[in-house]
């Protein structure tokens, strides 16, 4: 009886060395700079930079494939961000991507709204909650102002709002702040 149970036991060690074996040797990390550009990007996941997201277009960034300056959300801001980070010179919005517009966040006409989940379907970040044939309403602390919810909406009862910065609307932007010491 006790051999048996010494005998499981040590099979347990060994099954268990060997997945965490597994689970170390086949560890995949993300790239370290990608991870860098996309805290600085917006997360709007609006797609106006030409690529489907911020993490998207934050490895066609590291990659060299794509200009620092085609983020509207991010604006100048994130454009001064990004050349300190990668080291390349600063440059103005591209105006082929759009332009600079304050913060803001969809608002749903609650009234008007005849529950076609369109935009539901469009929102890439679920900020919109409703059901079928039922109103829809905005999660505003979900929303990202990215817009993608307006040019499917068959009514119009969807506008945008710009939030004015407070406490409760305030985000902190930086990436984590790294800590030099003087040499």
């Amino acid at each position: 009886m006790i051999e048996a149970v010494l005998v499981m036991a040590l099979g347990a060690v060994v099954l268990g060395a060997a997945l965490g074996y597994a689970a170390v040797r086949f560890k995949v990390e993300g790239d370290p700079l990608v991870e860098k550009i996309d805290a600085i990007l917006p997360q709007t996941q609006c797609g106006q930079c030409g690529y489907p997201g911020c993490k998207p277009y934050a490895q066609a960034i590291a990659k060299g494939e794509a200009e620092i300056n085609c983020c509207p959300p991010g604006g100048e801001e994130g454009i001064r961000k990004l050349a300190d980070l990668l080291g390349r010179e600063f440059k103005p919005l591209s105006a082929e991507h759009g332009v600079e517009k304050p913060k803001r966040v969809a608002f749903i006409d609650e009234q008007t709204c005849i529950g076609c989940t369109l935009c539901i379907q469009a929102c890439p970040v679920d900020a919109i909650v409703g059901a079928a044939k039922q109103m829809h309403t905005i999660v505003a602390v979900q929303c990202t102002g990215c817009e993608l919810c307006l040019p499917p909406c068959p009514v119009d009862c969807i506008s945008m709002v710009p939030i004015s910065e407070t406490v409760e609307t305030w985000k902190w932007t930086y990436p984590i702040f790294e800590v030099k010491r003087a040499a």
